[in-house]
């Protein structure tokens, strides 16, 4: 149990660290390297002792159902991307309504400027869809599985 619990933490921190990587990287704000480097250390500590549990107690990683933590790694990649895409959905939301990025056309419609859109967010959203379908498919059939 602990094993899994290892595992379960080290993805979760593999995953902050790079959100923490990725929004250092677009700010330059000294806080998210500190907490990148945190996340370094904390990664190389919860490594080592999945590696000094595997090499001194092989018959406990035998034990491990994977499948089970498969998924639950995908059920949490999946609210993570959807978690994602509606974060951009209400960004894109927000800027549609502000004056400074629509104007009104002859017929006083409303036509949105291309600056509601970011490039990066764009790219992001489509990158996610594949990892979210493919995530959640096997989470729902997992799902699905165990209740049929």
């Amino acid at each position: 149990m602990v094993v899994i619990v290892l595992f379960l933490v080290l993805f979760v921190s593999l995953g902050f660290h790079v959100s923490y990587l990725v929004k250092y990287i677009q700010t330059r704000k000294p806080i998210f390297l500190n907490r990148y480097v945190l996340t370094t250390v904390s990664n190389v500590f919860i490594s080592s002792g999945l590696i000094f549990v595997a090499l001194y107690r092989p018959m406990v990683v035998q034990k491990i159902k994977f499948p089970l933590m498969m998924w639950i790694i995908t059920g949490f990649i999946m609210v993570m991307t959807l978690m994602a895409q509606i974060t951009i959905f209400q960004r894109v939301y927000q800027r549609s309504k502000l004056p400074e990025n629509y104007h009104y056309n002859f017929f006083g419609k409303k036509v949105l400027h291309p600056t509601v859109l970011k490039p990066g967010e764009v790219a992001f959203f489509f990158a996610t869809v594949p990892l979210f379908l493919l995530a959640g498919a096997y989470f729902i059939a997992k799902l699905l599985r165990f209740f049929i």
